[in-house]
Protein backbone atom coordinates (compact mmCIF):
# COMPACT_ATOMS: atom_id res chain seq x y z
CA UNK A 1 0.00 0.00 0.00
CA UNK A 2 1.38 3.42 -0.99
CA UNK A 3 2.34 5.75 1.82
CA UNK A 4 0.60 9.13 2.16
CA UNK A 5 2.37 11.88 0.23
CA UNK A 6 3.40 14.99 2.18
CA UNK A 7 4.79 18.34 1.07
CA UNK A 8 6.49 21.30 2.79
CA UNK A 9 6.91 24.80 1.35
CA UNK A 10 8.53 28.01 2.59
CA UNK A 11 7.04 31.44 1.81
CA UNK A 12 7.78 34.77 3.58
CA UNK A 13 9.36 33.73 6.88
CA UNK A 14 12.71 33.26 8.59
CA UNK A 15 13.02 29.51 8.03
CA UNK A 16 12.56 28.55 11.67
CA UNK A 17 9.54 26.42 10.84
CA UNK A 18 11.66 24.36 8.45
CA UNK A 19 14.19 23.86 11.24
CA UNK A 20 11.38 22.82 13.58
CA UNK A 21 10.74 19.78 11.38
CA UNK A 22 14.35 18.75 11.87
CA UNK A 23 13.95 19.40 15.61
CA UNK A 24 11.77 16.30 15.71
CA UNK A 25 15.16 14.59 16.14
CA UNK A 26 14.82 10.80 16.09
CA UNK A 27 11.03 11.12 15.73
CA UNK A 28 11.58 12.31 12.17
CA UNK A 29 12.62 8.75 11.32
CA UNK A 30 9.17 7.51 12.31
CA UNK A 31 7.58 10.26 10.21
CA UNK A 32 9.63 9.48 7.11
CA UNK A 33 8.89 5.78 7.56
CA UNK A 34 5.15 6.48 7.60
CA UNK A 35 4.92 9.11 4.83
CA UNK A 36 6.50 9.85 1.49
CA UNK A 37 7.84 13.43 1.39
CA UNK A 38 7.50 14.32 -2.27
CA UNK A 39 8.11 18.09 -2.09
CA UNK A 40 10.45 19.90 0.31
CA UNK A 41 12.63 22.31 -1.69
CA UNK A 42 14.60 23.65 1.26
CA UNK A 43 15.82 20.19 2.23
CA UNK A 44 15.93 18.21 -1.01
CA UNK A 45 16.19 18.79 -4.75
CA UNK A 46 12.56 19.19 -5.78
CA UNK A 47 11.27 21.40 -8.57
CA UNK A 48 7.96 23.12 -9.24
CA UNK A 49 7.42 20.68 -12.11
CA UNK A 50 7.38 17.82 -9.60
CA UNK A 51 4.22 19.32 -8.10
CA UNK A 52 2.64 20.50 -11.34
CA UNK A 53 2.78 16.98 -12.75
CA UNK A 54 0.85 15.51 -9.81
CA UNK A 55 -2.90 14.89 -10.09
CA UNK A 56 -5.10 17.21 -8.04
CA UNK A 57 -5.28 16.19 -4.35
CA UNK A 58 -2.43 13.71 -4.86
CA UNK A 59 -0.78 15.08 -1.71
CA UNK A 60 -2.41 14.00 1.52
CA UNK A 61 -1.20 17.19 3.20
CA UNK A 62 1.04 20.16 2.56
CA UNK A 63 2.53 22.27 5.34
CA UNK A 64 3.08 25.86 4.14
CA UNK A 65 5.04 28.17 6.40
CA UNK A 66 5.42 31.89 5.85
CA UNK A 67 3.16 34.75 4.87
CA UNK A 68 2.34 35.69 1.28
CA UNK A 69 4.24 38.72 -0.04
CA UNK A 70 5.20 37.96 -3.64
CA UNK A 71 3.47 36.74 -6.78
CA UNK A 72 5.54 33.55 -6.69
CA UNK A 73 4.42 32.74 -3.16
CA UNK A 74 0.80 33.29 -4.13
CA UNK A 75 1.22 31.09 -7.21
CA UNK A 76 2.76 28.26 -5.19
CA UNK A 77 0.08 28.53 -2.50
CA UNK A 78 -2.65 28.15 -5.11
CA UNK A 79 -0.83 25.27 -6.81
CA UNK A 80 -0.28 23.39 -3.55
CA UNK A 81 -3.89 24.02 -2.53
CA UNK A 82 -5.05 22.29 -5.70
CA UNK A 83 -2.69 19.37 -5.22
CA UNK A 84 -3.42 18.77 -1.50
CA UNK A 85 -6.32 17.18 0.35
CA UNK A 86 -5.32 19.12 3.45
CA UNK A 87 -3.47 22.42 3.49
CA UNK A 88 -1.95 23.38 6.82
CA UNK A 89 -0.83 26.88 7.76
CA UNK A 90 2.41 25.94 9.45
CA UNK A 91 3.58 28.50 11.98
CA UNK A 92 2.73 32.06 12.98
CA UNK A 93 3.62 33.70 9.65
CA UNK A 94 1.30 31.47 7.61
CA UNK A 95 -1.45 31.59 10.23
CA UNK A 96 -1.32 35.24 11.26
CA UNK A 97 1.08 37.07 8.92
CA UNK A 98 3.85 36.95 11.49
CA UNK A 99 6.73 39.39 11.78
CA UNK A 100 6.88 39.89 7.97
CA UNK A 101 3.40 41.46 8.18
CA UNK A 102 4.77 44.33 10.26
CA UNK A 103 5.84 45.65 6.86
CA UNK A 104 2.15 46.49 6.36
CA UNK A 105 2.83 49.58 8.44
CA UNK A 106 4.55 50.97 5.36
CA UNK A 107 3.66 51.33 1.71
CA UNK A 108 5.28 49.20 -0.97
CA UNK A 109 6.93 52.32 -2.38
CA UNK A 110 8.38 53.31 1.00
CA UNK A 111 9.88 49.84 1.48
CA UNK A 112 11.45 49.67 -1.99
CA UNK A 113 12.79 53.22 -1.73
CA UNK A 114 14.45 52.51 1.60
CA UNK A 115 15.91 49.11 0.70
CA UNK A 116 17.26 49.97 -2.76
CA UNK A 117 17.86 53.73 -2.60
CA UNK A 118 17.71 55.56 0.71
CA UNK A 119 19.19 53.34 3.43
CA UNK A 120 22.54 54.75 4.68
CA UNK A 121 24.47 51.64 3.63
CA UNK A 122 23.10 51.55 0.06
CA UNK A 123 25.31 52.83 -2.77
CA UNK A 124 23.02 53.13 -5.77
CA UNK A 125 23.54 56.51 -7.49
CA UNK A 126 21.41 55.47 -10.49
CA UNK A 127 18.59 54.45 -8.12
CA UNK A 128 18.15 51.14 -9.90
CA UNK A 129 15.54 48.68 -8.67
CA UNK A 130 14.88 45.04 -9.53
CA UNK A 131 12.41 44.71 -12.42
CA UNK A 132 9.76 42.02 -12.79
CA UNK A 133 10.94 41.54 -16.40
CA UNK A 134 14.26 42.36 -18.02
CA UNK A 135 15.15 41.69 -21.66
CA UNK A 136 18.81 41.46 -22.58
CA UNK A 137 20.17 40.38 -25.97
CA UNK A 138 17.25 38.10 -26.70
CA UNK A 139 17.11 36.66 -23.21
CA UNK A 140 14.42 37.37 -20.64
CA UNK A 141 14.88 37.39 -16.88
CA UNK A 142 11.81 37.43 -14.66
CA UNK A 143 11.49 37.99 -10.93
CA UNK A 144 8.48 37.63 -8.60
CA UNK A 145 6.38 40.74 -8.13
CA UNK A 146 6.53 42.39 -4.71
CA UNK A 147 2.88 42.82 -3.66
CA UNK A 148 1.43 45.86 -1.89
CA UNK A 149 0.62 44.00 1.33
CA UNK A 150 1.65 40.93 3.30
CA UNK A 151 -1.22 38.46 3.65
CA UNK A 152 -1.92 35.40 5.75
CA UNK A 153 -2.21 32.09 3.93
CA UNK A 154 -5.99 31.97 4.40
CA UNK A 155 -6.34 35.39 2.79
CA UNK A 156 -5.07 33.76 -0.42
CA UNK A 157 -6.35 30.16 -0.37
CA UNK A 158 -8.60 28.02 1.79
CA UNK A 159 -6.75 26.55 4.76
CA UNK A 160 -7.83 23.34 6.45
CA UNK A 161 -5.81 23.47 9.68
CA UNK A 162 -3.51 25.81 11.56
CA UNK A 163 -0.37 24.76 13.42
CA UNK A 164 0.62 27.81 15.50
CA UNK A 165 3.92 28.99 16.87
CA UNK A 166 7.16 30.73 16.00
CA UNK A 167 7.98 28.01 15.31
CA UNK A 168 5.52 25.21 16.17
CA UNK A 169 6.96 22.93 18.82
CA UNK A 170 8.09 19.41 17.86
CA UNK A 171 5.36 18.04 20.14
CA UNK A 172 2.63 19.81 18.14
CA UNK A 173 4.17 18.83 14.81
CA UNK A 174 4.34 15.18 15.83
CA UNK A 175 0.72 15.27 17.06
CA UNK A 176 -0.49 16.90 13.83
CA UNK A 177 1.26 14.34 11.61
CA UNK A 178 -0.09 11.56 13.83
CA UNK A 179 -3.65 12.86 13.51
CA UNK A 180 -3.29 12.97 9.74
CA UNK A 181 -1.99 9.41 9.55
CA UNK A 182 -4.64 8.05 11.91
CA UNK A 183 -7.50 9.97 10.33
CA UNK A 184 -8.37 11.51 13.70
CA UNK A 185 -8.70 15.07 12.51
CA UNK A 186 -10.87 17.73 14.17
CA UNK A 187 -13.27 19.87 12.10
CA UNK A 188 -11.71 21.89 9.30
CA UNK A 189 -10.52 25.31 10.39
CA UNK A 190 -9.27 24.07 13.75
CA UNK A 191 -6.08 25.42 15.30
CA UNK A 192 -4.12 22.33 16.31
CA UNK A 193 -3.26 23.49 19.82
CA UNK A 194 -5.12 23.75 23.16
CA UNK A 195 -7.85 26.39 23.13
CA UNK A 196 -6.83 27.91 26.45
CA UNK A 197 -4.84 31.00 27.35
CA UNK A 198 -1.12 30.57 27.85
CA UNK A 199 -1.50 31.66 31.49
CA UNK A 200 -3.17 28.31 32.20
CA UNK A 201 0.08 26.42 31.58
CA UNK A 202 2.49 29.09 32.82
CA UNK A 203 4.62 28.00 35.81
CA UNK A 204 4.08 31.50 37.29
CA UNK A 205 0.28 31.17 37.26
CA UNK A 206 -0.11 31.07 41.03
CA UNK A 207 1.65 34.43 41.43
CA UNK A 208 -0.58 36.34 39.00
CA UNK A 209 -2.60 38.94 40.95
CA UNK A 210 -6.37 39.01 40.67
CA UNK A 211 -6.19 42.75 40.10
CA UNK A 212 -3.29 44.37 38.30
CA UNK A 213 -2.39 48.03 38.83
CA UNK A 214 0.18 49.37 36.37
CA UNK A 215 2.10 52.49 37.28
CA UNK A 216 4.73 51.88 34.58
CA UNK A 217 5.55 49.40 31.84
CA UNK A 218 9.04 47.99 31.93
CA UNK A 219 11.20 46.47 29.21
CA UNK A 220 12.76 43.08 30.02
CA UNK A 221 16.33 43.98 29.05
CA UNK A 222 16.36 47.04 31.31
CA UNK A 223 15.28 45.59 34.65
CA UNK A 224 16.20 42.55 36.78
CA UNK A 225 13.42 39.97 36.67
CA UNK A 226 12.16 37.68 39.41
CA UNK A 227 12.30 34.17 37.87
CA UNK A 228 9.20 33.00 39.76
CA UNK A 229 6.84 36.00 39.92
CA UNK A 230 4.20 36.63 37.23
CA UNK A 231 5.76 38.89 34.59
CA UNK A 232 2.65 41.07 34.40
CA UNK A 233 2.94 41.62 38.13
CA UNK A 234 6.46 42.88 37.48
CA UNK A 235 5.18 45.49 35.04
CA UNK A 236 6.15 43.73 31.82
CA UNK A 237 3.92 43.37 28.77
CA UNK A 238 3.36 39.62 28.70
CA UNK A 239 0.89 38.54 26.00
CA UNK A 240 -0.06 35.37 27.87
CA UNK A 241 -3.66 36.35 28.76
CA UNK A 242 -4.52 36.97 25.07
CA UNK A 243 -2.46 34.12 23.60
CA UNK A 244 -3.27 30.47 22.98
CA UNK A 245 -1.40 27.89 25.02
CA UNK A 246 0.34 24.79 23.75
CA UNK A 247 3.97 25.88 23.71
CA UNK A 248 4.61 24.84 27.29
CA UNK A 249 5.17 28.49 28.31
CA UNK A 250 8.72 28.32 26.98
CA UNK A 251 9.36 32.07 27.08
CA UNK A 252 8.13 32.70 30.65
CA UNK A 253 10.07 29.59 31.63
CA UNK A 254 13.17 31.31 30.26
CA UNK A 255 12.36 34.48 32.24
CA UNK A 256 11.03 36.36 29.21
CA UNK A 257 7.47 37.58 28.56
CA UNK A 258 5.23 35.87 26.02
CA UNK A 259 5.21 37.75 22.70
CA UNK A 260 2.04 36.11 21.38
CA UNK A 261 3.30 33.80 18.62
CA UNK A 262 0.59 31.15 19.13
CA UNK A 263 -2.08 33.69 18.25
CA UNK A 264 -5.41 34.18 20.04
CA UNK A 265 -7.79 31.62 21.44
CA UNK A 266 -11.12 31.10 19.67
CA UNK A 267 -12.73 33.56 22.09
CA UNK A 268 -10.50 36.48 21.07
CA UNK A 269 -11.32 38.36 17.86
CA UNK A 270 -8.27 40.62 17.83
CA UNK A 271 -5.29 39.57 19.93
CA UNK A 272 -3.59 42.96 20.03
CA UNK A 273 -6.76 44.88 20.87
CA UNK A 274 -7.61 42.38 23.61
CA UNK A 275 -4.23 42.78 25.28
CA UNK A 276 -4.10 46.53 24.86
CA UNK A 277 -7.57 46.92 26.38
CA UNK A 278 -6.64 44.67 29.28
CA UNK A 279 -3.45 46.56 30.13
CA UNK A 280 -4.75 50.09 29.74
CA UNK A 281 -7.85 49.37 31.82
CA UNK A 282 -5.53 48.37 34.67
CA UNK A 283 -3.43 51.55 34.56
CA UNK A 284 -3.58 53.65 37.69
CA UNK A 285 -2.93 56.88 35.76
CA UNK A 286 -6.09 58.63 34.61
CA UNK A 287 -4.96 62.09 33.47
CA UNK A 288 -3.46 62.50 30.00
CA UNK A 289 0.10 63.53 31.01
CA UNK A 290 0.39 60.63 33.47
CA UNK A 291 -1.12 58.18 30.96
CA UNK A 292 1.35 59.26 28.26
CA UNK A 293 4.23 58.84 30.69
CA UNK A 294 3.18 55.26 31.48
CA UNK A 295 2.59 54.38 27.82
CA UNK A 296 6.07 55.66 26.96
CA UNK A 297 7.24 52.36 28.43
CA UNK A 298 5.81 50.69 25.31
CA UNK A 299 7.76 52.51 22.56
CA UNK A 300 6.52 50.23 19.74
CA UNK A 301 2.84 49.44 20.35
CA UNK A 302 2.24 47.80 16.94
CA UNK A 303 5.35 45.65 17.25
CA UNK A 304 4.35 44.73 20.79
CA UNK A 305 0.65 43.96 20.44
CA UNK A 306 0.61 42.92 16.76
CA UNK A 307 4.04 41.35 16.43
CA UNK A 308 2.53 38.33 14.69
CA UNK A 309 -1.07 39.24 13.89
CA UNK A 310 -1.13 42.55 12.02
CA UNK A 311 -2.10 41.05 8.63
CA UNK A 312 -5.33 39.56 9.95
CA UNK A 313 -6.15 42.14 12.59
CA UNK A 314 -9.03 44.59 12.74
CA UNK A 315 -6.49 47.29 11.88
CA UNK A 316 -6.16 45.73 8.43
CA UNK A 317 -9.74 44.65 7.73
CA UNK A 318 -10.22 47.12 4.86
CA UNK A 319 -6.96 46.12 3.20
CA UNK A 320 -7.85 42.45 3.54
CA UNK A 321 -11.28 42.96 1.99
CA UNK A 322 -9.81 44.87 -0.91
CA UNK A 323 -7.17 42.24 -1.50
CA UNK A 324 -9.76 39.48 -1.53
CA UNK A 325 -12.08 41.38 -3.83
CA UNK A 326 -9.60 42.39 -6.50
CA UNK A 327 -6.18 41.20 -7.56
CA UNK A 328 -5.51 44.73 -8.77
CA UNK A 329 -5.54 45.88 -5.14
CA UNK A 330 -2.31 43.97 -4.48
Amino acid sequence: MAKPKIGFYWCASCGGCEEAVVDLAEDILAVTAAVDIVFWPVAMDYKKADVTSLPDQALTATFINGAIRTSEQEEMARLLRAKSRYLIAFGACAQLGGIPALANEFSREAILSWVYQDAPTVVNPERVRPAVRTDDDGRTLTLPEFRNVVRTLNQVVEVDYYLPGCPPTPKLIKAAVGALLEGKLPPRGTVLAPDVALCEECPRKKTKPQDLHFTAFKRPHLVPLDPELCLLAQGLVCMGPATRGGCGALCPGANMPCTGCFGPTSRVRDQGAKMLSSLTSAMEAKEVPEVEKVLAGIPDPVGTFYRYGLAGSLLRVNTTAAAAASKEAL
